[in-house]
């Protein structure tokens, strides 16, 4: 097998929850060797995100932080800088997902590691970005979808604002980072230099408007929230069925014909209130009850068939169960087994990127709080007499110093 896409690339990851997790994870995956650096003495606050489990090393942690090792440092105290600033000597990538103005202050910011390293590519992800009157504030995923408009185009039209299920700005950020980074590297490998890279939670967020933001350009008004509707193309939504839900896609002239042909109603083609898409956007709550009168006299299966053999885009409306189980999320390879030696055995998602010489693997599980400090020092120059000391002083942690 070949080497990974990115092999022998060492990436310092002092972030932590999800933003710049995903980010770091997904480095990992293509074969970045990242070095996960927690604070003392608790690491990286998803360690404590639970919910129903009594694991000692919570699922949303051991999801988001696989194929790293791990690192503990006090960054409160000059000595544990000084080892961040070692590390960044003889590193590819640092990637930080803290307030502006910590960095500075612990004595790694963009100026103070970049002279120490030229060749470095930082990588920043934040709140609100690191310039503009926002530029101090925290940021939080529900805040930034707020900010961006994500909450007032969510939920059923006339409702109240609803957040979406998954944490969009925290993904897409980190995801959007990855992009960042990747393109850094290869404009370091044709110039030699690295670079300053950054996004934030309300930047990921604003992306994920285009169709509103284009609307509100063109028109000057801002779209509202039009349940699972989508805001500019009719039938194309979800509908209850007999037993259950599906969504139906006629987003296009020739699959809306086909819909109306399916369900009996070639008729509909000709009325003047569906007859072309913006006649039907007009008429969508009129559309949508004539279609589920349809629909709600045959099971999801049966016309999902129905609709699979006659070429009209539909599916079920999965569970989160039923998503990760299904034959073609499995045909993907979209869910994997890991082995967490305080976790146990479970599942975790894969890389949604497939690659035919450099496939990504799942090399090692989440490391427990400072698993693997002691294995990064000796890398890094660092004598057993004074890693010994540094674990004396509190400067550093593994799991052994830590265990209560």
């Amino acid at each position: 097998m070949s080497s990974s896409p990115l092999s022998g690339i060492k990436v310092l990851e002092l972030a932590q929850i999800m933003a710049g997790p995903t980010c770091g994870m997904m480095l990992a995956d293509l074969g970045a060797d990242v070095i996960k650096i927690e604070k003392l003495p608790h690491g990286d606050d998803s360690r404590v995100y639970t919910g129903a489990s009594t694991k000692a090393l919570p699922a949303p942690f051991v999801m988001l932080n696989r194929n790293k090792r791990g690192m503990a440092i006090n960054l409160k105290l000059s000595a544990g800088q000084e080892i961040m600033q070692r590390m960044a000597r003889s590193s590819d990538v640092f990637l930080e997902n803290y307030r502006k103005g910590t960095m500075d202050k612990l004595g790694l910011s963009w100026d103070t590691l970049s002279e120490l390293n030229p060749r470095l590519i930082y990588c920043s992800i934040s709140g609100y970005g690191r310039t503009g009157p926002y530029a101090d504030k925290g940021g939080f995923d529900l805040i930034a979808q707020a900010f961006a408009g994500l909450l007032s185009v969510t939920g059923e039209k006339n409702g109240q604002p609803v957040k979406p299920g998954n944490s969009v700005a925290d993904i897409n950020s980190g995801v959007l980072a990855v992009v960042g980074v990747l393109a850094a590297l290869l404009h370091r490998a044709n110039s030699g230099k690295g670079q300053y890279v950054e996004t934030s939670l309300i930047e990921s967020s604003l992306q994920q408007m285009y169709w509103f933001a284009a609307m509100y350009f063109q028109t000057g008004q801002s779209m509202g929230a039009s349940g699972s509707a989508h805001p500019l193309a009719a039938p194309y939504q979800a509908f209850r069925t007999q037993d259950s839900w599906l969504v139906l896609g006629g987003a296009n002239q020739a699959n809306w014909e086909r819909i109306a042909d399916m369900l009996g109603h070639s008729e509909w083609k000709s009325d003047p209130r569906f007859a072309t898409n913006a006649a039907r956007k007009l008429h969508e709550d009129e559309l949508a009850e004539a279609i589920s009168a349809e629909l709600q006299k045959d099971t999801t299966e049966c016309w999902i068939t129905r609709f699979d053999a006659a070429g009209i885009p539909a599916g079920p409306v999965h569970n989160v169960a039923e998503a990760l189980n299904h034959p073609q999320t499995r045909a993907r390879d979209m869910v994997i087994d890991v082995e967490h030696p305080v976790a146990g055995k479970g599942n975790a998602l894969a890389l949604p990127i497939k690659f035919s010489e450099t496939p990504a693997v799942v090399k090692h599980p989440a490391p427990l709080l400072g698993e693997n400090t002691r294995e990064i020092l000796r890398e890094f120059g660092y004598q057993d007499g004074d890693i010994t000391d540094l674990l004396r002083q509190g400067v550093v942690g593994d799991p052994q110093s830590l265990a209560v």
